[in-house]
């Protein structure tokens, strides 16, 4: 469960400089430039990931709630909403104008799923960590910008091209999921 939570730790401390801690940012920035500064950013967060599959993929999960089966398929439509949003995050959509952090929405949709399928106490370690992390980043990033600017309504074919990418991906990650987390989508 160490390299777990520390994986976890490190994902949050790292995403949350540039929201809480913006001076450091700067710091950072100054003494090594943008490309540097994204360079060990994005080192940092693919080895936080490192570290939560080997610690997902080490403990032996105990435990601890089963939610009624009605709610399974529940969760998996809301597992294809938040790959839409993920994907919505980066293109334009009508989304954006009713949800201000498309993205950070989709980690607590798939979030709040995972939790619903997985009653054990990595699942909870795992999908709960990241979901208040999401929820916070949510807060501190709305208070650091301000007043929202909804962007310029789209034309409906930038919402088909939302859904299909998201329903996509969806389809590719559950084919994938074993190889991923090491636990088969169904079963």
């Amino acid at each position: 469960m160490d390299w777990l939570f520390l994986g976890l730790a490190m994902w949050c401390l790292v995403h949350f400089i540039p929201t809480l801690g913006v001076g450091i940012k700067q710091s950072l920035i100054a003494k090594m430039d943008n490309n540097g500064y994204r360079g060990v950013f994005s080192v940092l967060i693919v080895l936080s990931l490192v570290m939560i599959v080997a610690g997902w993929r080490s403990v032996t999960p105990e435990f601890l709630y089963a939610l009624p089966m009605f709610t399974r398929p529940l969760a998996m439509l809301l597992i294809l909403v938040a790959f839409i949003f993920f994907v919505a995050a980066r293109l334009p959509t009508r989304l954006k104008q009713y949800v201000r952090n498309p993205q950070l929405t989709s980690v607590i949709l798939w979030a709040i799923a995972h939790l619903v399928l997985n009653g054990d106490t990595r699942a909870v370690m795992l999908f709960g960590t990241l979901g208040v992390w999401a929820i916070l980043e949510i807060v501190f990033i709305n208070k650091r910008d301000g007043e929202w600017v909804k962007p310029p309504v789209p034309g409906w074919g930038a919402e088909v091209k939302v859904v299909v990418i998201g329903f996509v991906a969806y389809v590719a990650v559950m084919f994938l999921h074993p190889y991923i987390a090491g636990v088969p989508v169904h079963g």
